[in-house]
């Protein structure tokens, strides 16, 4: 049978120095373990025939009467037939585990999003994403784990901009649930996507179709076209430029804004837009009219930059430049709206094929079956009509005009 050991006092084990193991009494195989300047207890015992050695904390951190207390504890364990430093090891892996799982909200996000990214159009697209969810989901459930979120956060976040902001809602709606489908995939929740639209949020918000209002963009009327593109020339900048440019490409102001000169084939009279640039992701040839090549000619080649339209202080225009022109010469017409002219224009005022147009505006192919059968970009046929649309753009219309394609464009 084991000798118990004189109990110390608190008084007489705080004067032990020496470095040493000192059985302090009060509970069997408790001792006080001295290494140097460290101090810290330990539990000598056997757990089914096997001598263990159970460290129970620091002195005095952990004082002599609750070092006595953890040790009864852990007899206690013992004596019910479990193993306490088992029990303590699975308790911490477990810990570890949950802090493993335990990732934020926010956390998640950037974590999705660099993992997705490479994925993205651009780094406009990845932008969105970073944009939207910071400012709309992180203040609500930003901190939250993303074990945590419930249904009732994301209405949080969607309801008040559900009716108002449509499309901004039911896109960040979609990026909610793609983080948190991402977070269940890494282990980091489980259960039902609380985002989720289908049989879910469905039944509790309006569709977004039936509720959001169809915006245009402020377009100029065909027939007035003519009278701006006389104003416009008449106007000098690099802004100016840049607008009368994509009016005659019929193209997207970023695509213009971002053009370098390795993207022009002068002497083929081609602009090749890269996939990474367009909107679809796809690369995109435009055939440049005789207007156009001028303008290209006349620009000056800056050092230091190989924007072929290129802000005065270097970089790229802003989105607003273009726009101010359009504000300074008087007209509601935004950039992007001149786009709807040009489609007006070869509806009502030419006999080319819809599909040739469309293809003009790098627009994607809804139907399936057309996209498939449709291989080409129609590329000549399409030099033909920009050609026809630079041609109206130097007139000053009154009354529109049919173009007979069997005789000019077959």
């Amino acid at each position: 049978m084991s000798r118990r050991s004189r109990e110390r006092g608190a008084l007489e084990v705080s004067r032990l120095s020496e470095t040493g193991t000192y059985a302090v009494g009060g509970v069997l195989g408790l001792q006080l373990q001295i290494t140097g300047d460290a101090k810290s207890w330990i539990l000598r015992t056997t757990v089914v025939g096997k001598r263990r050695r159970m460290g129970l904390g620091s002195y005095p951190s952990v004082s002599l009467a609750r070092a006595r207390e953890k040790a009864r504890d852990a007899l206690d364990t013992i004596e019910k037939g479990a193993d306490p430093i088992l029990e303590r090891q699975r308790a911490r892996s477990a810990l570890r585990a949950q802090q493993a799982r335990g990732i934020s909200f926010d956390a998640a996000c950037r974590e999705y999003i660099d993992a997705r990214g490479d994925e993205w159009r651009n780094a406009k697209h990845r932008q969105q994403w970073e944009n939207t969810l910071a400012s709309y989901a992180s203040p609500v459930m930003g901190k939250l784990l993303v074990q945590d979120i419930e249904k009732e956060h994301v209405l949080l976040i969607l309801r008040p901009i559900w009716k108002t902001k449509t499309e901004t809602a039911s896109r960040l709606r979609g990026r909610i649930e793609a983080v948190l489908d991402w977070a269940t995939a890494n282990g980091h929740r489980e259960g039902l996507n609380p985002a989720r639209w289908r049989g879910h949020l469905s039944e509790l918000l309006a569709k977004p179709d039936k509720i959001a209002k169809v915006e245009h963009h402020p377009a100029l009327p065909i027939d007035e076209v003519g009278a701006f593109m006389v104003e416009l020339r008449g106007r000098d900048g690099v802004s100016t430029r840049a607008l009368e440019f994509a009016i005659l490409t019929a193209a997207r102001s970023g695509e213009v804004r971002g053009a370098t000169w390795d993207e022009f084939d002068i002497e083929a009279g081609i602009w090749q837009v890269p996939a990474e640039r367009m909107k679809a992701g796809k690369a995109h040839r435009v055939p440049l009219s005789a207007p156009a090549l001028a303008i290209l000619a006349a620009l000056p080649r800056i050092a230091g930059t190989v924007l072929a339209f290129a802000a005065p202080r270097g970089g790229q225009l802003s989105d607003m430049s273009l726009t101010a022109v359009t504000r300074r010469i008087g007209v509601a017409a935004v950039p992007h709206g001149f786009r709807s002219t040009f489609r007006d224009w070869a509806a009502e005022r030419t006999a080319f094929p819809s599909e040739m147009a469309e293809l003009a505006l790098a627009h994607a192919i809804g139907n399936k079956v057309e996209a498939a059968y449709r291989r080409g970009d129609m590329f000549e046929r399409r030099r033909r009509m920009m050609s026809d649309w630079a041609a109206f753009l130097d007139q000053v219309q009154t009354k529109g005009q049919v173009i007979g394609i069997n005789s000019k464009h077959g």
